[in-house]
């Protein structure tokens, strides 16, 4: 048996610190073990007798193996040196497991078929370096968030649809133990004095979770996975998230240094949209990103990431995005890049986007256009500045000139609904025009959306800029479109 990452006195033979477990020999009292008690697992109703019988038979299996592997799970920490896992390569590691395993079933009599003891040896190495019951679903490329309701309910969104999946927790203490070790790896807690928490993964996935009594029916947790391919321009056209003409018009709008407002609700895809708009920043260009959750991947050569932080365990050493914003002011950047604008850090984003730092770009949570610059105006209000109404919008009007609204559709489809310029003020109103939208003509019998993307009919007001730094764009991109 391998020994490498095996405690040294790990040799003897550990007593099960849990209770016992379903096995093939009787027990010496004659009596039959008592299965632990598992929650319910919801399944489909068979149709038949014999599916039935399946279905039955397979649930019970699935209990035996969570029995099998919280007491293996407990005699692994008492075997292996969790000190040396770190720097244990994955092979290796997986084999120690292998053979710790295959010792300890011998002991206590268990036999499992080869598929089982597979399943086994699997689960019992993403429950020691990784995130037990949720890794398949963080390694499966499909899944784009993972959202947890209490032990017994894990569900996956995977194009945009929601379901529910088969995945389990043991039971509460099992999915809080969980979510302790993605936090105190990132130097947090999470407990009744502070029950919830805001993290990042080690791939840059982004974790929320709350727990009890926050939480009343179970820990919740939400998982956003950070996507490693970066989607461009043209595979958002190709997705069908916006049209050519309004790539073209964007790259116009990103390279003679607009300033840029993507403007959606939670997951309407914000974020990518952003990433996709940076492509268009020359790589000439210095460029600082600041963020709460560090998740844009710009490509240009002169990229400064800052990333804000949230107060210790004392209460003390937060850094706030506004903190970061100031800084990045001193530090001559061309473009400003702020993940999520949604609090007082919107004063010094206007200030930087009115005093020579054009082509900045940032997002907000709105529905519309017009909602965006009524979010932008409260947020100035919220900040504490006393300042006349009229005043915040002509700063408004001064420092955006683009918003872009990103959507996820009913049908879970994300798109680029509308582009819309700020062109002014008429009197006390902030005056505005939409140059390109989604436009909805019905719905299909699976529930998708059947729409197309047209013009608006009206010439951007920054035609005479495009031009003048070289994108003439032709005019017939103004024209409306037809349904096909």
């Amino acid at each position: 048996m391998f020994g490498k990452y095996k405690k040294p006195h790990a040799a003897a033979h550990v007593q099960p610190t849990t209770a016992p477990i379903l096995s093939a020999a009787a027990p010496a009292n004659g009596t039959a073990p008592t299965p632990l008690r598992k929650p319910p697992i919801l399944a489909v109703l068979p149709e038949t007798a014999a599916q039935a019988a399946d279905a039955e038979k397979d649930v019970k299996r699935r209990q035996r193996l969570d029995e099998i592997k919280t007491e293996m799970h407990s005699r692994l920490l008492e075997n292996l040196n969790l000190a040396a896992l770190e720097t244990a390569k994955e092979a290796e590691l997986r084999a120690e497991i292998t053979a710790i395993v295959s010792e300890q079933l011998t002991e206590l009599g268990i036999v499992l078929n080869r598929e089982d003891r597979q399943t086994l040896n699997t689960e019992l190495f993403d429950e020691v370096t990784g995130l037990g019951p949720l890794e398949p679903l963080l390694k499966d490329p499909d899944v784009n968030d993972i959202l947890v309701n209490g032990p017994n309910r894990v569900f996956v969104e995977r194009a945009g649809k929601l379901s529910l999946t088969d995945v389990r927790f043991k039971d509460e203490r099992h999915l809080l133990r969980i979510i302790d070790k993605i936090v105190s790896a990132v130097g947090r807690r999470v407990d009744e004095s502070n029950p919830y928490v805001d993290a990042r993964l080690k791939d840059g996935s982004r974790f929320n979770a709350m727990v009890p009594p926050v939480a009343v029916d179970g820990s919740l947790v939400s998982i956003r996975k950070f996507k490693k391919e970066k989607l461009g321009i043209d595979d958002l056209v190709r997705f069908g998230a916006f049209s050519e003409e309004m790539a073209a018009y964007l790259q116009a709008a990103v390279a003679t240094r607009l300033n840029v407002i993507v403007s959606g609700g939670t997951g309407s895809g914000k974020t990518t949209t952003l990433n996709a708009l940076s492509s268009f920043i020359d790589n000439k260009e210095r460029v600082l990103t600041i963020e709460d959750t560090a998740e844009l991947q710009l490509q240009q050569m002169h990229v400064g990431r800052m990333e804000s932080r949230p107060p210790n365990v004392e209460g003390k050493g937060a850094v706030t995005q506004r903190d970061c914003l100031r800084n990045a002011l001193r530090m001559r950047p061309d473009r400003i890049i702020v993940g999520e604008t949604r609090g007082e850090e919107v004063i010094d984003m206007l200030q930087a986007m009115n005093t020579g730092h054009d082509g900045s770009m940032t997002t907000i949570h709105a529905n519309n256009a017009r909602d965006a610059v009524s979010r932008l105006e409260n947020m100035v209000a919220m900040a504490g500045i006393e300042m006349p109404l009229k005043a915040v919008r002509a700063q408004i009007t001064s420092a955006v000139n683009l918003i872009v609204q990103a959507s996820r559709l009913q049908d879970g489809s994300r798109r680029m609904v509308s582009i819309t310029e700020i062109t002014g003020m008429e009197g006390d109103v902030v005056s505005m025009q939409e140059v390109f939208r989604f436009q909805r003509t019905g719905l299909k019998s699976d529930g998708t959306i059947i729409g197309h993307f047209t013009a608006c009919g009206v010439r951007s007001h920054f035609a005479e800029r495009f031009r003048q730094w070289g994108y003439d764009l032709p005019a017939a991109i103004y024209e409306p479109v037809a349904a096909e």
